[in-house]
């Protein structure tokens, strides 16, 4: 768990810097920023998309995930809470979604196969070096994203620990589904939900993307049929 701690760690430093700049911004700075990590989030979704080898499995993928993620409604439920923590910590006139931020940072951190490698190398073999690559990348990242979006990026930092702690404490168990084609549709499926959020941020979409987000797992069962 070393390196996903210091992975999480990264966030949060990443994160707090970049609230703490955000102060100094003016508005008309901070709107072209983040419309500027709109489009580099798109970039990084098409980048990701292109790793997948099977189109049907990423249709199946969204279709089934988005019905699972409707069906229990996972948007909405997370926005009941992002509107909780925003009453504490958002302030008054403050742009920007604490909702907005927890996903698209969630998102572009552990979606990949940095992600997933890197915690199975870190919970069969104890060798945390990507992790640790990883947590430079995500230290600059999340500054970035925290000026530009907010708290909701510093809150994303739970959902790594869990996340990627998951797949470390679990590694040996969960490694012989996780092969080079699973993590390949995996990164492909979640790429896709990372454009919507850059579609989202520019204003062009009004995307649910919570409710894709069990799309993410579904190349783990459909790879063992096709």
């Amino acid at each position: 768990m070393f390196g996903v701690l210091i992975n999480t760690l990264a966030v949060i430093i990443g994160s707090t810097v970049g609230l703490l700049l955000k102060k100094g911004i003016p508005d008309s700075i901070r709107d072209i920023v983040m419309k500027g990590l709109a489009l580099c989030t798109i970039y990084i979704g098409i980048t990701g998309s292109l790793k997948g080898q099977n189109t049907l499995i990423l249709i199946l993928s969204i279709a089934i995930g988005a019905a699972i993620g409707q069906g229990l409604d996972l948007d909405k439920r997370l926005n009941q809470f992002a509107e909780k923590l925003e009453e504490k910590f958002k302030k008054n006139g403050e742009q920007g979604s604490v909702a907005e931020g927890f996903v698209t940072a969630s998102l572009i951190f552990c979606v990949g196969a940095m992600t997933i490698v890197g915690s199975l190398r870190a919970g069969l073999m104890g060798d945390y070096e990507m992790l640790m690559t990883k947590s430079i990348l995500d230290l600059i990242s999340s500054c970035v994203f925290a000026s530009a979006l907010g708290i909701g990026v510093l809150l994303s930092a739970g959902f790594v620990l869990v996340f990627q702690g998951a797949i470390v404490l679990l590694a040996q168990y969960v490694s012989p589904f996780l092969g080079d084609a699973v993590i390949a549709e995996m990164t492909c499926a979640g790429s896709i939900l990372i454009i919507g959020l850059g579609l989202n941020i520019l204003g062009v979409t009004q995307l649910k993307i919570m409710n894709y987000l069990p799309a993410i797992f579904m190349p783990i069962i459909l790879c063992m049929f096709m």
